[in-house]
């Protein structure tokens, strides 16, 4: 795909529509969800429109993929809605990719926010030409516990309201802390929350700029498996790989392995750069101790550099970088350009 459009932006007003094209929480956690919604509107002044999925059951969301791609649809065709935003990822959003009219999204073309399982959605409309964003998701970016961090709040408003995010600072702390989507006093209290070691760089020494392609590890895997909506490896070449790890805290050793068969199918040395997004160490099932955590972003790190040092020694690798899974983040455009300069460590969405 040579060219491709980023939606026009949101204004302070505009109606947005929140769906579930992926998974949805439970009816038990609908406090998270109603506080993302007032945060929508209090803090972007935003006027959220609830698709039907919003609010459905998490089960029939999974047996009805042909609503999901139906809802999205819709919500792109609505010349009242500015931006789609997703409620939260889930697992078995690839089932919809065979209901979606990709002439129906390009002639629509709206601004899309959603992780995790969406990016299978981010890598349909990247096919389209259309850029997305990476992040932004109703229960998680904008029903953060306590309050919104200061960093989310600044990137989420340029992913809506500007033509380009610009300069991609670091945070200084993070949090890979669960929310506890059964205790509706939860959201009173803070996460907790941890210093930031910064981003680490690895690889190549020389600035790159490309196209951003990826997302969710996990559902990358899936989609070089299925190899049904993957673009042409051609169109790959020169692009930079976004990944980053889910709650499912996968083994440093089998993402490394994945990598490895990827560069045995020339994929990798198609890369200009890699932004790797910080990985979480531990969720609501996995309870971790902090030097634990520690030890496995080490790894998985060690496992990624010892894949592009051997496939593509000259493409610079940023880690710990603020998409993904741990919290703060900022919404990066899956199809939209970004510079990388190691000389001066820093990165920058246009």
């Amino acid at each position: 795909m040579s060219e491709f459009l980023t939606p026009p932006p949101v204004e302070p007003g505009d109606r947005v529509a929140v769906v579930a094209p992926a998974s949805n929480a439970p009816e038990s956690a609908r406090f998270v969800y109603e506080l993302g919604l007032e945060r929508m509107r209090d803090v972007f002044d935003l006027d959220p429109v609830e698709y039907p999925t919003a609010t459905a059951d998490p089960e029939w969301l999974a047996d009805n993929p042909e609503a999901h791609a139906e809802e999205v649809m819709n919500a792109f065709r609505d010349p009242d809605v500015s931006a789609v935003i997703a409620n939260i990822g889930g697992h078995d959003q690839i089932t919809i990719l065979p209901y979606l009219d990709g002439d129906v999204l390009r002639e629509h073309p709206t601004r899309f926010y959603g992780y995790s399982d969406n990016t299978n959605l981010a890598l349909f409309l990247w096919n389209q030409g259309i850029v997305s964003y990476y992040g932004g998701s109703t229960l998680l970016e904008y029903a953060m516990d306590g309050e919104m961090f200061d960093y989310t709040e600044e990137y989420l408003r340029r992913a809506l309201f500007e033509d380009s995010i610009g300069d991609w600072t670091e945070a200084e702390v993070f949090t890979d802390e669960a929310g506890d989507w059964e205790d509706p006093e939860s959201v009173e209290t803070t996460r907790e929350i941890e210093q930031s070691d910064g981003r680490i760089w690895r690889g190549g020494e020389e600035a790159v700029s490309g196209r951003i392609w990826g997302g969710c590890y996990a559902v990358l895997v899936e989609q070089f498996l299925a190899d049904r909506y993957l673009p042409d490896p051609d169109a790959l070449t020169g692009t930079v790989l976004a990944l980053e790890t889910s709650e499912l805290v996968p083994d440093p050793a089998v993402v490394g392995a994945n990598l490895r068969a990827l560069g045995e199918r020339g994929l990798l040395e198609r890369f200009d750069g890699v932004l790797v997004g910080r990985p979480a160490a531990r969720s609501h099932l996995e309870e971790n101790p902090r030097e634990w955590r520690a030890e496995y972003r080490e790894r998985q790190r060690e496992a990624i550099s010892d894949a592009f040092e051997t496939y593509n020694p000259n493409a610079p690798v940023v880690f710990n970088c603020e998409f993904g899974h741990t919290y703060p983040t900022c919404p990066i455009p899956i199809g939209g350009e970004v510079e990388i300069d190691p000389s001066t460590a820093s990165i920058r969405l246009l």
